[in-house]
């Protein structure tokens, strides 16, 4: 068994799984060293600054890797590409992996845990086939691999939670895809966490791979009436086979919150038998696993309670911010279009807890039908839309989503809350609220002609949607 307390490595920190772990850990007495391509998206004000440190590396960029320090006992490789932007994520992910080795073999590391997904078919999709590529380059290292196998993760703002949700919410009819046939064993996110803690350091681990579920094996339909069965909604789904993978993932992009290019990884990923061969490693550790239900339930109860610590959405989803917010935290004037407007706060608290819970159930305070339009408009054209909502009804941090906009800037002190547009336009959008005196601008910057058009035609809506917004803000 290695040393207690440790120095670990945590990559993927801003991811979901990384953002639940890294408590975790630091409960336990470790010492963290978080991995972050963009550091203005990681907030470490709720953290000891003796206990976490925050280094900015980009596994694809092997010159940043020497930041990483020498002294580290365990790595943690939490890096996935399912949702990114690039269609070549296969390729990205091995060389990202490779990359890693490397790094990792230069320090003291003598082990590595890595999250993948269960592996039991031969006709893999792109996402588990690129998983298991991801572990046989990790296998290749000097250090002790443990890979955990997964399939569906559920808790409050997992991918598989909140997609289940919006399809059994909002649809009491479903006509479906045979996909939701196909078998699967659902562990819960607490679960999974206990893994990742129990094999921290552990002999017993080292140098293996191990399928991780809950004690239900379920088919998607059964999970999806499951669901419905805790929420006490009364669903009807009729599976039929003629649905093809490409109609599917039009199904599941425009129900649900997810995006496109998530959308046709999940479907090929569906079509997957995802059981675990064995759960030995269960008995090791000794993990008293929680039943699908209790995992929903559980799930309610954190969102209900407002702990939701982190949501698959906190990924970054636009080409553009790829490079990172700093790139756009300073939001341009020149060639670019403005619509300012100022009102006097009559309560400044008032208008600080107004403008901290905007977008989500909540809404745009004025002319939401308007602001449901563009995002139905957005999904049309391939777009985010609104239905991301936001992680917490009260908080809003840097790099987080908020509906069709990405946060780059909160404040709460400075009072300036500052988004950059993740719709689908033919330019770049900013909106930004701040100061005592509410000013409230939107900053447009076209591209070519079409980018002249569209801001001249929405000109007109402008006058009472931002205003009626701003007067909002302000009363």
């Amino acid at each position: 068994m290695l040393k207690q307390n440790m120095k670990i490595l945590l990559t993927g920190t801003t991811g979901y799984i990384a953002k639940r772990l890294l408590p975790v850990l630091l409960e336990d007495g470790h010492e963290v060293i978080c991995c972050v391509r963009d550091i203005k998206r990681f907030d470490n004000s709720k953290y000891s600054k003796s206990k976490v440190h925050v280094i900015e590396v980009d596994f694809l960029n092997p010159d940043s890797l020497n930041k990483i320090p020498k002294d580290i006992d365990v790595a943690y490789y939490l890096i996935h590409s399912m949702s990114a932007p690039n269609s070549d994520f296969e390729t990205l992910e091995k060389e990202s992996a490779q990359n890693f080795v490397t790094s990792i073999q230069k320090t003291n590391a003598a082990q590595v845990i890595y999250l993948s997904g269960i592996i039991n078919d031969q006709n893999l999709s792109k996402h588990l086939s690129s998983r298991k590529a991801v572990e046989e380059v990790l296998s290749s290292g000097s250090f002790h691999l443990t890979t955990l196998r997964a399939g569906i993760i559920v808790g409050s703002g997992s991918a598989s939670f909140e997609i289940i949700r919006d399809l059994v919410e909002k649809l009491p009819i479903m006509i479906t895809p045979k996909w939701l046939n196909t078998k699967s064993q659902p562990i819960a996110i607490r679960n999974v966490i206990e893994y990742l803690t129990g094999v921290l350091g552990n002999k017993q681990a080292f140098d293996k791979s191990f399928d991780i579920g809950g004690p239900d094996v379920l088919t998607y339909k059964e999970m999806l009436l499951q669901f419905a069965k805790i929420r006490k909604l009364k669903r009807r789904i009729f599976i039929i086979p003629i649905m093809t993978p490409k109609l599917s993932s039009y199904w599941l992009y425009f129900v649900t919150s997810t995006s496109y290019k998530l959308a046709i990884n999940l479907v090929n990923s569906m079509k997957v038998e995802v059981v675990c061969k064995d759960q030995e490693i269960k008995e090791v550790l000794e993990i008293q696993l929680l039943t699908y239900k209790e995992a929903i339930q559980l799930a309610f109860d954190k969102i209900a309670q407002k702990e939701v610590l982190s949501s698959w959405t906190d990924a970054l989803s636009s080409d553009t911010l790829e490079n990172g917010i700093s790139e756009h935290i300073e939001v341009p004037t020149f060639g670019c279009f403005r619509d300012k407007r100022m009102a006097h706060v009559k309560d400044e608290q008032i208008a600080i807890d107004k403008i901290w819970q905007i977008g989500g159930k909540v809404g745009w305070y004025y002319g939401n039908w308007l602001w449901t339009i563009r995002g139905f408009i957005d999904k049309l054209f391939g777009g985010v839309g609104l239905r991301r909502g936001r992680r917490s009804v009260n908080e809003i941090r840097a790099g987080e989503s908020l509906d069709f906009w990405r946060v780059l800037y909160a404040n709460k002190s400075q009072m300036r809350l500052l988004l950059y547009a993740e719709m689908k336009l033919p330019g770049e959008a900013w909106l930004e609220i701040e100061n005592e005196i509410l000013y409230q601008t939107a900053t447009f910057r076209p591209l070519g002609l079409w980018g002249r058009v569209y801001w001249y035609s929405v000109l007109p809506f402008h006058a009472f949607i931002f205003q009626g917004l701003i007067n909002k803000l302000s009363k």
